[in-house]
């Protein structure tokens, strides 16, 4: 599964809007709306952040790894 496809996922599970998790993590509309499209890909201070947010390891945020554990 991709970054975007994880993120999306992640954020409609929880039922949070894209607007909640942007303003959560401190970036623009726009720049959360690019990362659920695949359009651009996160420094990683803004990987941390996400994963942070939805209490995720970075592994499972970029699909590296289904166990959304940390380790």
């Amino acid at each position: 599964m991709s970054f975007a496809e994880r993120l999306k996922e992640l954020r409609t599970s929880k039922g949070l809007t894209q607007k909640q998790v942007y303003e959560a993590v401190g970036m623009s509309a726009i720049g959360y709306q690019r990362y659920e499209y695949g359009d651009r890909e996160p420094a990683y201070q803004k990987l941390i952040a996400l994963a942070d947010y939805f209490d995720v390891s970075l592994d499972y945020l970029v699909g590296r790894s289904d166990d959304p554990t940390h380790h």
